[in-house]
């Protein structure tokens, strides 16, 4: 059950609080998240290992495309 404060008498300004409820449970207080941290870093390390062979396939396909388009003389564009 809470109880019900008047923090401001009258008003009808719909942007502002007008009542506080009492609560049991503490305030918020910020913390950083180590853990959270750690776990961002292991997922990311783990995707760089696992695609970091492939990265050569990519450097070629990249290189193939950019040869086949100076010899086409499309330059992407559509006018």
């Amino acid at each position: 059950m809470s109880t019900e404060i008047d923090t401001q008498d009258g008003g009808d300004d719909p942007g502002l609080v007008t009542k506080a409820y009492r609560t049991v449970t503490p305030g918020y207080t910020s913390h950083g998240d180590d853990e959270m941290n750690a776990i961002g870093w292991a997922v990311f390390l783990g995707m760089l290992v696992l695609l970091f062979p492939l990265l050569p396939f990519v450097v070629v396909v990249w290189g193939v495309s950019k040869v086949i388009e100076a010899v086409t003389g499309d330059t992407g564009s559509q006018e």
